[in-house]
């Protein structure tokens, strides 16, 4: 099981069957708000949708091709972040994150990516992680600029998101500048 504390009432915890109550309602809570930037809320009708995505989870887990973890607020589900995928042939991955919008503003995304990237150098040992955020999703992207990484570039119309293309800003760190 993966879980880590990030203060005193926030935490990480990998997400399980008895989640997905509570992640289809941070979901559904703020559909308006995700669907802006995020291509699967039209896909996420049902707490059965939410199972089935946690399922998946589970096996990218048992597979040891990443983590998607809940962040958990005051005993609430707030928001999920997580590995795309490990790439352990060039110690490498990929993060992605969200939260419900009544959860913004409280630095638990700040605090949630640095726990992550802080266990992918230290506990897996790799030597890069990756954060790709529309180039409009200004929010997103203060996340990694916060923590030091660097912009390699934009990747042009890069996500069809419903009915138009986006392009992504992509950010890097690197094992041997994180925490520094």
């Amino acid at each position: 099981m993966f879980y880590c504390s990030l203060t005193e009432n926030a935490y990480l915890k990998l997400l399980t069957p008895e989640d997905a109550e509570a992640l289809f309602q941070a979901t559904d809570e703020s559909r308006a708000h995700l669907k802006e930037w995020l291509p699967f809320i039209d896909y996420t009708k049902t707490s059965e949708d939410s199972l089935n995505f946690i399922r998946s989870t589970m096996k990218q887990f048992s597979d040891n091709n990443g983590i998607q973890a809940g962040i958990w607020y005051d005993g609430k589900l707030a928001g999920v972040i997580g590995f795309h995928a490990v790439n352990w042939s060039n110690k490498s991955t990929s993060l992605g994150y969200w939260l419900s919008n009544k959860f913004t503003g409280k630095g638990l995304m700040t605090l949630a990516v640095q726990a992550m990237v802080t266990h992918a150098f230290h506990t897996w040992k790799l030597h890069r992680v990756e954060i790709r955020a529309a180039e409009e999703n200004v929010k997103s992207r203060a996340i990694p600029e916060r923590l030091g990484f660097i912009k390699e570039g934009v990747l042009r119309d890069s996500e069809w998101l419903y009915d138009h293309f986006v392009s992504h800003v992509v950010y890097a760190m690197i094992a041997e500048d994180w925490g520094k």
